[in-house]
């Protein structure tokens, strides 16, 4: 299950976003400021842990995941794609990870577990990049890519203005649970990959 398979045709969805951000004169790496920006508004919903903050952190995380992908288009249509701005997005992207997972931990005083689920997000995607930097392509595979992940957080932030809690526990605990499991066998299985390929 990952939605990084379907990039191609989330592109094809951007062009309107592309185009206003050009209109206004916006730079790649300010769309990714601004995608920070929100990922810190959902983390502040999320800690409020009320019906209206979890709705409201919901949101912000699904802008700040479109946004994300609006940088790297924007970035290739004004043709100024480059490390750097490569560099910003992906260190604000964990920056966001760290902070979202943080205030979702926060709201349900969970600290233990949120250390868990962060940990099992930042090896997830630090085995993507790594892949690369070892000479191999970035690695998106995975059972739980960023695309699940805040696509995962988005929806139990909407289902838990309605139905907090399953089974004797919060829908966030159990998302938490699931980046905690999930993140580091998502990592493990990025690791195997690049470790084969490396090794034939």
């Amino acid at each position: 299950m990952t939605l990084d398979r379907f990039r191609p045709l989330a592109d094809s969805a951007l062009d309107p976003f592309v185009r206003a951000a050009v209109r206004l004169g916006l730079s790649p790496d300010a769309v990714s400021i601004i995608a920070f920006v929100l990922a810190i508004g959902a983390a502040g919903g999320f800690y409020l842990a009320t019906p209206a903050g979890y709705v409201a952190g919901a949101l912000l995380v699904f802008f700040n995941g479109w946004l994300d992908l609006v940088d790297g288009s924007l970035a290739r249509e004004l043709a100024v794609d480059s490390p750097a701005g490569d560099l910003l997005d992906h260190v604000l992207d964990r920056y966001a990870d760290v902070i979202i997972v943080g205030g979702l931990a926060a709201g349900i005083d969970q600290y233990a577990l949120g250390f868990l689920a962060v940990t099992g997000v930042l090896l997830t995607s630090y085995m993507g990049t790594q892949t690369e930097a070892v000479g191999l392509t970035r690695e998106y595979g995975g059972l739980l890519g960023r695309a699940d992940r805040l696509a995962l957080i988005g929806l139990t932030g909407f289902v838990m203005a309605f139905v907090p809690r399953i089974g004797g526990m919060t829908l966030v605990a159990w998302l938490l649970v699931l980046f905690t499991v999930v993140g580091h066998v998502t990592a493990f299985q990025r690791f195997w990959g690049a470790w084969r390929d490396l090794s034939s």
